[in-house]
């Protein structure tokens, strides 16, 4: 198939690719250039209503057709995208500005790997029995919702994007799904994946703009009885406010500010290998990179001196280049965010160990977003910089003494998305992980993911959980038969 890029995006509405119905556009900039890449519709409310009727038109016909046969349009859509993935991983990082070798290894293959996990899944999705002795038995239907909205963010566009559309047509809803504008380009691809694979005509709506027109439009509809969301917790409060009055089902995974454990007797070779790895993939643009590092005191020096000087190693590059490790931040709105919180941590008292500044390339990279990765010491837990998200390549060091004060400063945010903890004792990394306020744990590794198992945050990370049955189980309704003898 041909995976061309237009300059100018289309919707994907009941099966067909066209232009917004105000046909106006919005600029997509390459994060590496800083030049238009392409323009993404901005739609409007009548774009949304538009999809809406094309998934109302689909579903009576999807919501029953054999599970058998949703795997097999669900699969194709996964081979295809295994198919075409040297053109989708090009198209992501000039989208977003992470190195290419990444696209290539991680997103676009977890994107294939989503379709593929539920379209096995929903034929083993069962239900449950209850019977009372000899008077009845109770039976449990799980029946898909309707028409549901799935809202993704730019950090991992097709990754997360396919995490929860997926899921949703596997259990026989619709969807009318918006990607961030701001890496809107691989699901503009995934819609002629899906015209390639036959998904039926409405079954999938993407509809591409901004949050407080399209987003927004979205949230509000009546006819769409539930809201899957992944962005900041701001926009999640936004979303939460609009939903809740409507009694829609919610499932938001929000920010983290997710605090690695570094206890003294872990394995420090591998500890090092994946902390640089955790706080720096994909510029920390990555809800569950590790932003607070926390140093049992002993090893403190040693850890900072090793850390600082590994991360002063990262290549910060053309993202083409097999070379860079450090791709570019993924908008100019982002890098000024980014650097103004480097600020912040100065103007609080932060020493600024490496990083810290902007970086210039030459070449086709001239004028692309660039910045060091950073490492601060010196700042308290209740300081701006270690108690808000700033979802780039900066993270902070703080020593502990005691098992407790880790756990005292693992737990001093709002957030509670994830944890990693290092230790070779098995006895304190269970009691840790028990008590660490988070919705995820890694012992001794970072960012092992099994699809069957549940993921999202607690406090201001988010609500429910979404992998595995968990997703099933939201994109259902459940209904209660009771049948007496």
């Amino acid at each position: 198939m041909n995976l061309t890029i237009p300059y100018h995006l289309e919707n994907y509405i009941g099966g067909e690719l066209i232009a917004p119905i105000n046909n106006q556009y919005l600029d997509s900039i390459n994060p590496a250039t800083g030049e238009i890449f392409t323009q993404v519709p901005d739609s409007q409310e009548a774009d949304v209503d538009a999809a809406v009727l094309a998934a109302q038109q689909a579903f009576p016909s999807w919501s029953v057709m054999p599970v058998e046969e949703r795997f097999k349009i669900l699969n194709r859509i996964a081979e295809l995208i295994d198919e075409n993935l040297e053109v989708l991983a090009l198209a992501e990082t000039n989208d977003n500005g992470k190195p290419l070798w990444l696209s290539k290894r991680m997103d676009i293959p977890r994107a294939s790997s989503n379709f593929r996990f539920f379209a096995t899944g929903i034929m083993h999705f069962a239900t449950e029995s209850h019977s009372m002795e000899d008077k009845a038995i109770n039976y449990t239907l799980r029946q898909p919702i309707g028409i549901v909205g799935c809202i993704s963010p730019w950090n991992l566009p097709l990754y997360l994007f396919t995490w929860k559309i997926a899921p949703a047509i596997a259990a026989g809803n619709c969807v009318v799904a918006k990607p961030s504008e701001v890496t809107p380009v691989t699901s503009y691809l995934l819609s002629k994946i899906c015209l390639e694979a036959g998904l039926p005509n409405g079954v999938l709506n993407i509809v591409h703009g901004n949050g407080p027109n399209c987003g927004e439009a979205i949230v509000k509809h009546r006819s769409i009885k539930a809201i899957s969301f992944t962005g900041s917790t701001r926009a999640g409060e936004r979303i939460a406010s609009i939903a809740a009055p409507l009694f829609k089902k919610l499932s938001l995974e929000l920010g983290g500010k997710n605090p690695a454990i570094i206890f003294a007797d872990c394995d420090h070779e591998k500890m090092m290998r994946e902390t640089i790895r955790s706080s720096f993939t994909n510029q920390g643009q990555i809800c569950l990179c590790t932003s607070r590092l926390l140093i049992e005191e002993n090893i403190y020096e040693k850890f900072k001196a090793a850390f600082v000087e590994q991360v002063k190693a990262l290549s910060i590059g053309d993202p083409l280049n097999d070379s860079s490790r450090q791709g570019a931040i993924v908008s100019k709105v982002h890098f000024d965010k980014v650097m103004a919180c480097i600020e912040t941590a100065k103007q609080e008292g932060g020493t600024i160990l490496c990083g810290g500044h902007a970086v210039k390339l030459d070449g086709r990279c001239a004028d692309g977003y660039f910045i060091q990765p950073t490492v601060i010491e010196g700042l308290g837990p209740s300081s701006t910089t270690n108690m808000e998200e700033i979802f780039g390549p900066v993270v902070t060091l703080q020593s502990f003494k005691t098992e407790e004060e880790a756990l005292a400063l693992a737990n001093a945010t709002n957030y509670g998305l994830a944890a990693t903890i290092w230790t070779q004792d098995i006895s304190k990394a269970n009691r840790t992980a028990a008590k660490v306020q988070t919705g995820i744990v890694w012992i001794n590794c970072w960012l092992l993911r099994d699809l069957r198992t549940p993921f999202g945050g607690v406090k201001n990370s988010g609500v429910g959980r979404e992998g595995g049955w968990e997703a099933l189980k939201f994109f259902t309704e459940v209904k209660n038969v009771c049948v007496e003898f």
